[in-house]
This record gives structure tokens, sequence and C-alpha cells, in this order.
């Protein structure tokens, strides 16, 4: 049993073919751009538009800022959230076992811990990409405090690569595409609510303040994508920096072994 557990944890050997996965995705990415441009362009403004300058009308100001403000990084975190989770969950599922992308690439010198990394690093460039978009948005609306604001970009592809490696976990071990249902309503949903996004998880019960900074990956997003927005920096940022540093590190190594296991098996 523990030679089990402890093989979910071993260091996976990769090398520059990697990028040659990472390289594939884009390429397909870029055949439908004009589709995939769209909606993270056309999202924040209605969120901003409804939320931000509709209900934020009635709140004039929020930790002493205005709610349009408040709100404007949250959806930059909540697009990295979304781009990477999908496309390493649906997507890399569709990849591995509808289209039989996987069986394709493992046939040639590409090996499948690099067919796995390689996924969830256009996971993180998801993220990347959209989170870039949406601050265009924002900065259109005078949201972003630049030159910090631009800091935003290589973040998004570091918190990306956290919820890629979350998605791969899950793409893992559910049993059909459907199963998906289940980490959304159960992770993902909670962290879009109560993850700093719409409102401060300081006017939460203390408990439940605790579970959103242990266990919601999105709290840390949001506290740092908030603070470059704003153009503030603190060492609660340092230490959400290292949250996602530490946990992505490990669920990298854990989803990269689980998938491991799952199509060799």
């Amino acid at each position: 049993m523990k030679g089990k557990i402890w093989s979910l944890f071993m260091i996976p050997r990769l090398s520059g073919r990697v990028w040659k996965v990472w390289s594939r995705d884009k390429d397909v990415f870029m055949k439908t751009y004009k589709s995939n441009f769209i909606p993270p362009f056309l999202e924040p403004v209605l969120y901003l538009v409804a939320l931000g300058f509709g209900l934020g009308f009635y709140i004039q100001r929020i930790e002493g800022i205005s709610y349009a403000a408040f709100i404007a990084p949250a959806l930059i975190s909540i697009s990295i959230m979304y781009s990477a989770f999908f496309e390493c969950a649906y997507g890399s599922y569709v990849r591995m076992y509808y289209q039989k992308t996987f069986d394709a690439i493992i046939a040639t010198p590409v090996s499948l811990e690099e067919v796995i990394a390689g996924e969830m690093l256009w996971g993180a460039t998801r993220s990347m990409i959209n989170a870039s978009i949406i601050l265009v948005v924002i900065s259109i609306f005078g949201l972003a405090s630049f030159p910090l604001s631009l800091v935003i970009v290589p973040f998004a592809f570091f918190g990306g690569l956290l919820f890629a490696t979350i998605a791969m976990c899950c793409t893992a071990v559910v049993p059909s595409i459907d199963s998906f249902n289940y980490p959304i309503f159960l992770l993902i949903t909670p962290m879009f609510l109560f993850s700093g996004t719409f409102f401060p998880i300081s006017i939460l019960p203390k408990p439940i303040q605790l579970i959103a900074i242990v266990f919601l990956p999105l709290t840390h997003v949001v506290n740092i994508t908030r603070g470059l927005t704003l153009g503030t920096l603190n060492m609660t940022m340092v230490m959400s920096l290292a949250w996602i540093a530490i946990v992505c590190i490990v669920l990298f190594v854990l989803s990269t072994n689980l998938m491991k296991k799952r199509l060799v098996s």
C-alpha cells in the first residue's frame, strides 16, 4: 500500500518534447482563434456593466474602492480558473477518450508523462491568453493600475497551471465525461462564490474564512490579482504565491502519475 501511494508522487521524467504537445494544442487553437477570443472579451464587459456599474450603483465603496474596481481583478481570476480547468478537464478528456489523440502522440518518441505535462502547460497558456484579454478590457474602463498590472500576464500562466493540475487530477479519476459535474459543483462553483470574488471573505464567519484560505485556490489567485490590479503589494500576496507554488508542484506530480496510471492500466 505504501509503495502504491509513493508511486503517485514520483517525479516524472520530462524533456523538451513537452513543448511539442503544447505546440500541437496551440495550432488547433489558432485554427478557431476568432471564436476563442470573442467570449473572454465580451464576458467581462457584461459583468462590469451589470454588476460593477449596475449593482455597484447601490454599493458606493467596498474596502475603500468602487465596486467595479473590486470585482475587475476577480473577473481576471475567474477567467484564469475556468480557462485552465475546462481545457484540462473536458478538453483533455475528449482528446484522451474520444479523439484518441493521446494514443497517436505516444506512438511517437513523446512519452506519456510529456503528453500530460504538455496538456497542463497548454491549459496554463489558455489562462494567460484569456487573462490578457480581460486585462485589456478592464484597462479600457480605467480599472487597472499600470505598470504593476502587467505582472498579471505571467502570473496568469502560473495560476492557470495550478487549476490545470487540479483539472488533470479530476480527468484521471472520473469514470465518464458527465462526472465532471461533481468537481464543478463541489469545487469550482464554491470558489466562484466564496473566494473574495464578489465580496470580501472577511465578512464571512471565521471557520468559512479559514476554509477559503486553506482549501480554495482561487482565494489566493484573487488576492494576488487584486493587489496587482490596484497597484498595491503586501505580505499576504507573498504568502498566497508560496501557497500556490507548493500546491501546484504537488498536484503537478500527482496528476501526472494519476493520468499515467489510468492510461497504462
